[in-house]
């Protein structure tokens, strides 16, 4: 009786997580889907699900656009915007952990909150006049309002977890501060460290706006690319679908190999949060 009792109440909590797995991943199998097909199956009324998979689309996306090239801008982008907002972030973080300063934890995170438009017409005007429009520069610079506030208010919690005696003995030791942070707490907060890159880069990867205004023909990246698959007189579905999947395929290989630790920093930060 109780082993049926128990599996009765598991089974609308494993039927509701079904649902939500479902439901999440019913739109990535259908970009892939549609990445397969041709134009007339995906514009059929009736939606076509069987077909012979073709990789047109991809041979389109990646010969005819230049679609590699777009990606490695993002991929120069994306890992100099979050490099940059490690060597910024971190003691920031850690200084904020230290010395309790809840005033500037609080202004990072409305940082963070505030739409990114809001920075958009200050930054244009700004590297307009310092002729940097359509530069690494402009994008790397925009994307740190996205990189470097992440980087920081995720890594906060741990550092908040170090207990200052190991500082305190490294500094008896005769290490400085700076030492002591690069030797002692660093090594300490890896799983931090690599969860706060993983989502900065990921933000900046699917960044759009910023790199729609800020960028140029020689800077374009993957997402500003997708977006010129569309035209006023006729989309190429199988053609977007293709590209979206190949903008989502680095990253979620990404998201997989260091899985453990990002598990492990989101559940750090939300208990500490």
């Amino acid at each position: 009786m109780k082993a049926r009792a128990s599996a009765r109440s598991s089974l609308v909590p494993n039927l509701l997580l079904l649902l939500a797995i479902v439901v999440l991943l019913f739109p990535f199998v259908w970009m892939i889907m549609m990445s397969l097909k041709s134009q007339v199956q995906n514009t059929a009324a009736v939606p076509v699900w069987v077909f012979t998979p073709t990789w047109e689309n991809y041979r389109n996306v990646i010969e005819r656009n230049n679609f590699l090239q777009y990606t490695k801008n993002s991929m120069i982008v994306a890992l100099a915007a979050t490099m940059i907002g490690m060597v910024l972030g971190l003691p920031a973080a850690y200084s904020i952990a230290r010395f309790k300063q809840r005033g500037l934890s609080l202004w990072i995170l409305i940082s963070r909150i505030i739409p990114y438009i809001t920075f958009l017409l200050p930054l244009f005007l700004l590297f307009t006049r310092l002729r940097l429009v359509g530069s690494f520069t402009a994008l790397i610079v925009s994307h740190l309002i996205i990189t470097l506030p992440l980087i920081v208010w995720i890594t906060i919690a741990f550092f908040e977890d170090i207990p200052t005696d190991l500082e305190e003995a490294a500094l008896v030791d005769g290490s400085s501060r700076a030492g002591a942070f690069v030797r002692i707490i660093l090594p300490l907060v890896t799983p931090g460290v690599v969860t706060a890159g993983i989502l900065a880069m990921i933000f900046s990867w699917n960044q759009f706006l910023f790199s729609l205004i800020l960028g140029g023909p020689n800077t374009k990246t993957v997402p500003v690319a997708v977006f010129n698959f569309l035209s006023y007189g006729s989309q190429d579905y199988g053609a977007i679908a293709a590209a979206a999947v190949l903008i989502t395929l680095p990253i979620i290989l990404l998201s997989l190999t260091v899985q453990k630790y990002i598990v492990k920093g989101l559940t750090a930060g939300g208990v500490k949060g």
